[in-house]
């Protein structure tokens, strides 16, 4: 009966949302995306109005065929993640199957480890958390099956300690997998030994780059490594290591379940495959976290889901399209992008985490872009000098920037203080916070140097009183 009336909200919630079909085509012919089938849904239980424990997870599907797939070989595994297209889903974009065979080397006699980098601190991205409490599950499940892929022994989940109620129900569910024997020894009856083990972190958003993750892991402080090595070869206490997102994770065992090549491949645009978790905020009517097909248009994602833009889609301003670090696209643009990794950079802008941060016409653009640029210099580590640096100066910057106290010539100075930090960094801190500054001056310097010029006839005026 809750399983039924499960469903039932859940159909409630996303009206019109199931579709006769899964492809549709435009008039011009060309394939279109979105409308992705409740049956399709990687994530059945999202938005916790099911049981969230083991029990409500294998109603839903979970742990079906998991020993047939362990027996299979990491080898099958991994065919079948390459086949799928299935891309990092934490920012970077990295084709998965790939990244986790680095890991089939010969050994060396060191343990394999599998890191689950669940610490989540971008602004605007709100996703993996929901993973965790509502559909904590699908994240054990798939820390198995990546870990056989990869000849892992444990996966050591790091979690960003702000997530009390998260933390609280992963070990409940940890817990009950390894009461049920699916992991631990013989999980799952195959003969392949994995455990599973929490972490809580600290709340540092560097933590969220894979290397300063494993520092923290093993008691040091959050700071990014020198790479090469890399952690393939030297990762969590000297061993192998692979980080990996919780989503991307969590989405092998339906891949495995029911075809990289046949199910998943068959979403999205060629090199953009699959279903994706998109966490949209800002000023819209509904702000949610919604599962939907890649490539789906950036305007059908939030007039379907969140029932469109606050005062209408012609009151919009700009939209911040994969998290706090890649650079804003404005109303233009937004009119007609395509929700992926390789149409978002072809705009100079980033899929990312798929964090969509919507901004309306009644928002100051350049106070908000100033915002972000506060966050990565409260944030930098410290280690890099452009990242030091540059951050505390283009922070320094924005905000005479917000007032108009400043020259038009040094709108160029911005951009180029934000080209040395990009790239001239150990970590991707420092493109973080560089890109948001590129995007404001590419998109809206006409805002600025008017900003500027009614600051200088202003005080003109009251010089001249």
């Amino acid at each position: 009966m809750a399983s039924m009336l499960a469903k039932a909200c859940c159909a409630g919630t996303r009206t019109g949302l199931a579709r006769a079909t899964a492809v549709r085509t435009m008039a011009s012919g060309t394939r279109a995306h979105g409308g992705l089938r409740d049956e399709d849904r990687i994530f059945k239980n999202l938005y916790g109005l099911d049981d969230w424990g083991i029990k409500g997870d294998m109603r839903r599907g979970g742990w079906y065929k998991t020993k047939e797939i362990l027996l299979k070989g990491h080898e099958w595994i991994l065919k079948e993640v390459k086949e799928s297209g299935l891309r990092g889903r934490g920012g970077a974009g990295f084709p998965s199957g790939l990244k986790w065979s680095f890991m089939n080397k010969p050994g060396d006699g060191r343990p394999r480890y599998l890191v689950i980098n669940a610490d989540e601190g971008e602004p605007g991205t709100c996703k993996d958390r929901e993973i965790m409490r509502h559909d904590p599950q699908r994240l054990i499940e798939g820390c198995l099956i990546a870990g056989r892929s990869m000849g892992a022994q444990a996966a050591y989940i790091y979690i960003r300690g702000e997530f009390f109620q998260e933390a609280s129900n992963l070990q409940v569910a940890i817990n009950q997998a390894y009461e049920k024997g699916f992991i631990g020894k013989n999980a799952c009856g195959s003969g392949y030994d994995f455990d599973v083990y929490m972490h809580r972190g600290a709340g540092a958003y560097i933590c969220g780059e894979e290397t300063a993750l494993i520092e923290s892991l093993e008691g040091k402080a959050g700071k990014p490594r020198l790479k090469p090595p890399f952690p393939a070869d030297i990762g969590v206490f000297g061993c192998p290591t692979t980080v990996a997102n919780v989503e991307t994770v969590a989405s092998a065992p339906d891949i495995c379940r029911k075809g990289g090549k046949d199910w998943f491949a068959s979403f999205g645009r060629e090199r953009n495959h699959g279903t994706k978790l998109f966490c949209i905020s800002g000023n819209v009517n509904n702000p949610c976290v919604v599962e939907e097909e890649m490539s789906i248009p950036l305007r059908e994602l939030i007039d379907k889901h969140c029932g469109g833009v606050k005062g209408g889609w012609d009151n919009l301003q700009g939209i911040i399209p994969g998290g706090s670090s890649v650079p804003v696209l404005p109303k233009h643009i937004c009119d007609d992008v395509l929700m992926d990794f390789d149409a978002l950079v072809a705009e100079k802008s980033g899929l990312g985490t798929a964090a969509v941060i919507v901004m309306d016409k009644q928002q100051d653009m350049i106070k908000c872009i100033s915002r972000l640029i506060d966050f990565y210099e409260h944030e930098t580590c410290g280690q890099c000098t452009p990242c030091r640096e540059g951050c505390s100066w283009m922070a320094k910057v924005m905000k005479r920037f917000v007032s108009g106290n400043a020259k038009p010539e040094e709108i160029d100075m911005l951009y180029e203080l934000s080209l040395q930090i990009e790239g001239h960094t150990i970590c991707a801190l420092g493109d973080a916070a560089a890109w948001p500054v590129q995007g404001l001056i590419r998109h809206y310097r006409p805002d600025i140097e008017q900003r500027m010029a009614d600051y200088a006839a202003a005080e003109a005026m009251a010089s001249s009183e």
